[in-house]
């Protein structure tokens, strides 16, 4: 998606004209900062489009740096598995295979012994997504 901005004067700016869906975040939050800017101000602005002042400021610096693109809602949350890293999944499934009888409590007791930081439960997901439980008659 392309987007200018160019520094025009918009005298009697009326937004309103455009008809903007309600679930358009991206059309409003570009709404929002063009009036901001261009119209009644940042005070109205922002409670007119219900955002905080801190967080019109951070889409608009976004904005400036990026364009059109920083207007695009991101993917909330941890980026990444803070306990289960590569390296501790890595551990888990050797020991599995070392010893297929040890329980999850077992495989936790000696990652924890080894200086690594992970609950049971987390073993014991580890354990499910790879396919690594054992087979009962």
């Amino acid at each position: 998606m392309a987007c200018k901005s160019n520094n025009l004067n918009l005298p009697d700016l009326n937004l309103g004209l455009l008809n903007v869906q309600d679930n358009d975040s991206v059309a409003q939050k570009m709404l929002m900062l063009i009036e901001g800017v261009y119209g009644l101000g940042v005070k109205h602005s922002i409670a007119k489009y219900q955002y905080s002042e801190q967080r019109y400021y951070q889409l608009l610096k976004e904005f400036k740096l990026s364009g059109c693109n920083a207007l695009f809602d991101k993917k909330r949350g941890p980026r990444q598995n803070s306990r289960r890293t590569e390296k501790i999944v890595q551990q888990i499934i050797r020991y599995r295979f070392l010893d297929p009888d040890a329980s999850s409590a077992v495989i936790t007791q000696k990652l924890k012994q080894t200086k690594h930081s992970i609950s049971n439960r987390s073993v014991e997901r580890t354990i499910q997504q790879y396919g690594l439980q054992k087979k009962t008659l």
